[in-house]
């Protein structure tokens, strides 16, 4: 073998040594786990059409990712070039290049909860939304006027109060207040399902009806077994002919007016409002909040009795009756008593 051939045959055996050698290297470093930030979180924010390229570099000064070209040789490997989803990703630990692509390729984008509970107003929701850090409580109170959302099923909605459904909602930042107001609406949409619509429409109510009971029944008990008998007394006073007489009423006219101080007076009773049903027979004109499932749900299958009243016990729970004699007896036993033995003692 003539001295040339000799040298060609160990340059390739340097070269197969040296391409083993930086194989091994990106091998080890696309399956090794990495985290380059010093906080307890980073956060990358990947805009819409940004290429992998980029998405490599941007990775790797955040330290995610230890350089740009283990990136791009975990997402060749990977064959998931093509999937990589724009948004706001939380790295809180240390991660292997693939679990990164992984969860970029799902796009397991970072979501903040924001929650409504049952029984708030729109302009409550909307303070929700400002100290949750998601926008400003006019830009939500502006996205809650949007009435064509509803206008399938309430055609006379002049807002959507009572329809933005309370729950816990995960949402990536930048979810504008018009986002998050479509996805509450949807939500109640999907709740208030077609069996409920029948049940309703069995009843002779519209959604509109429902709602504004179930607004009522939500105001006046935060217990579950006492819902469907406080929705029976608001049916049977309706069916009656009878005024509703619901201080949450009283107390929803005046927060409109930006005159509720937090308490109810004798004479506010009587602040003329079309929702203040003290003053006006029937139902008030929409909804007075945003009530939960089982209010609707009590609206629709309210408990079977004649009761016509109740009175509180100051427990967070109510006294029935079904004549306005008996009702006095309660009103005499649980709030001129009870008041007058607390002063006394």
């Amino acid at each position: 073998m003539s001295r040339m051939v000799k040298r060609f045959f160990l340059l390739v055996v340097v070269l197969a040594a040296i391409a083993g050698a930086a194989g091994w290297v990106v091998y080890s470093r696309v399956n090794a786990s990495y985290r380059g930030f010093a906080g307890s979180e980073q956060f990358v924010d990947i805009p819409t059409g940004t290429g992998a390229g980029t998405i490599g570099t941007m990775l790797a000064e955040a330290g995610v990712v230890r350089d740009p070209m283990t990136f791009r040789a975990a997402l060749w490997l990977s064959g998931r070039a093509r999937d990589l989803k724009a948004g706001e990703y939380r790295f809180d630990r240390e991660v292997t290049p693939f679990e990164v692509i992984d969860r970029l390729a799902r796009g397991d984008v970072y979501k903040r909860l924001i929650t409504f509970r049952e029984g708030l107003i729109i302009p409550e929701m909307a303070q929700v939304f400002e100290e949750r850090g998601f926008g400003t409580a006019a830009d939500f109170a502006r996205a809650a006027q949007n009435a064509s959302l509803i206008a399938d099923l309430d055609p006379e909605a002049r807002s959507l109060e009572g329809y933005l459904f309370p729950e816990t909602y995960a949402l990536p930042r930048g979810t504008s207040a018009a986002e998050l107001v479509a996805q509450m609406v949807g939500l109640f949409k999907r709740l208030y399902t077609d069996t409920l619509r029948a049940d309703a429409a069995a009843a002779g109510l519209t959604t509109r009806q429902v709602m504004t009971l179930a607004s009522l029944v939500e105001k006046e008990t935060a217990r579950r077994e006492e819902r469907p008998l406080v929705a029976a007394v608001y049916r049977n006073r309706l069916k009656a002919g009878m005024g509703m007489q619901a201080d949450p009423t009283a107390i929803y006219a005046l927060q409109q007016a930006g005159k509720y101080d937090g308490n109810l007076s004798r004479d506010d009773l009587q602040f003329d409002s079309p929702y203040n049903t003290y003053r006006y027979s029937g139902l008030p004109p929409g909804p007075i909040a945003a009530p939960g499932l089982a209010s609707i749900e009590a609206v629709l299958h309210p408990a079977p009795v004649a009761h016509l009243y109740f009175v509180s016990r100051n427990d967070g729970s109510h006294v029935f009756a079904d004549t306005l004699a008996d009702h006095n007896r309660n009103v005499q036993e649980w709030q001129v008593r009870y008041f007058r033995e607390r002063r006394n003692r």
